[in-house]
């Protein structure tokens, strides 16, 4: 109990006034992933113990930029084991998200997740964001999953043009490392943020959320 405290007390550093419902959400996230990570492994062993920093509170980086409204419609990406878009759900309930990965053992423990919380604005599909036709977001989310020229390349097709929020509608993803080469290579011009101008944790050096406007 005192380390699910002190778990939750890292998120509520940087954001406030939760719900009763927000708050055991994010509360029970642990023993959720603990359990089923130790079936079907979605998050390395090193990085379980650390998962509100390293995985939760670093998802949560997108909230920090951008307040989405209500109604919104998100595509995750990649999501794997449901990283950014199950904690975006939960700070953003008013707001849909749509999750998808190509791999389908990845998404039942996310349904799974989904489910042991009961998150009602989450949809789930066990495909390739290239494959999905006839449908429109207002962004996509993505988590480290390919170069963002190719990010790029999924997701504009998918997205709606439009501004409604601080940021237009486009990708917003998150990366580490130096970035150069991979923003030259894709011959976009991001915003870039640094992670750690936003929360101080040590985890977060040389980590960014990049925009791209659709």
């Amino acid at each position: 109990m005192e380390k699910a405290r002190k778990d939750l007390e890292l998120i509520t550093k940087y954001f406030a006034d939760f719900t009763d419902t927000q708050i055991q959400q994010f509360t029970a996230l642990k023993e959720l992933y603990d359990d089923w990570n130790s079936k079907i492994n979605v998050i390395s062993r090193k990085d379980i113990d650390g998962l509100y920093e390293k995985h939760v509170l670093h998802s949560l980086s997108i909230a920090a930029v951008i307040e989405f409204k209500h109604g919104t419609q998100i595509i995750d990406i990649g999501t794997g084991g449901g990283f950014p878009g199950i904690p975006l759900a939960i700070f953003f309930p008013e707001v849909q998200f749509h999750l998808v990965d190509s791999i389908a053992k990845k998404l039942k423990v996310v349904q799974a997740v989904v489910e042991g919380i009961d998150l009602k604005n989450v949809t789930i599909q066990n495909t390739r964001a290239e494959d999905i036709k006839n449908r429109k977001f207002d962004f996509a989310v993505s988590r480290a999953v390919a170069p963002l020229k190719d990010l790029w390349r999924w997701s504009k097709p998918l997205i709606r043009r439009g501004t409604r929020h601080d940021l237009p509608n486009g990708l917003i993803c998150l990366k580490g490392g130096d970035l150069v080469q991979e923003i030259f290579e894709s011959g976009l011009r991001p915003n870039v943020v640094s992670i750690e101008t936003l929360f101080k944790e040590e985890s977060f050096k040389e980590k960014y959320l990049l925009h791209v406007g659709a």
